[in-house]
């Protein structure tokens, strides 16, 4: 664990990683699905292969492990079990997912070193992205929306949120 100081918290099929197996990170997930998973004809080598299965509501590493912590989690909540979403990237518990992701973001801080990086990647198709934030305590730095221009009309995008982890006796006062 040496030289592993970036945590993706939640990696999926690795999707938003030019290098699936980066040397200095930690892929965990809360499963493990082997190539041919989704049907046929889709996406036949989409995989869900982390190095940990793990909940990213309980995980289990020291405090300040990392400098960079990416946190990509499911953005919906209503999924059948044939799904290809849900297969692909999961699903949120329908009752339970505010405080799964308060959790979720409490641990990613608590694992995140002091001056390290949290970024969460979210799309806001069927929850906004200021319910996402009010789940969370800590200031955000700044957020960048991409999406085609299709969705620029529509309410499908995806939000990229910075936040740093600064101790509390270096933080400025607030404008």
């Amino acid at each position: 664990m040496k030289d592993k100081f970036i945590l993706d918290a939640c990696c999926g099929g690795k999707m938003m990683w030019f290098n699936k197996n980066h040397p200095n990170v930690i892929y965990i997930d809360n499963r493990k699905e082997e190539k041919g998973h989704i049907q046929k004809g889709y996406n036949p080598n989409h995989e869900v292969n982390p190095d940990i299965v793990m909940d990213f509501r309980d995980l289990k590493f020291p405090d300040n492990s990392f400098k960079l912590v990416v946190f990509d989690p499911p953005h919906l909540t209503t999924l059948t079990e044939t799904s290809i979403m849900k297969k692909k990237f999961g699903v949120l518990n329908a009752e339970t997912w505010q405080g799964d992701l308060k959790k979720a973001f409490k641990e990613c801080w608590r694992v995140l070193d002091n001056y390290g990086t949290l970024i969460i990647k979210w799309n806001d198709i069927k929850i906004t992205y200021k319910k996402l934030l009010s789940l969370f305590n800590e200031d955000l730095l700044f957020m960048n929306i991409t999406a085609g221009q299709k969705a620029l009309k529509q309410k499908n995008r995806s939000y990229w949120f910075c936040f740093m982890k600064i101790p509390e006796d270096k933080r400025g006062e607030k404008r």
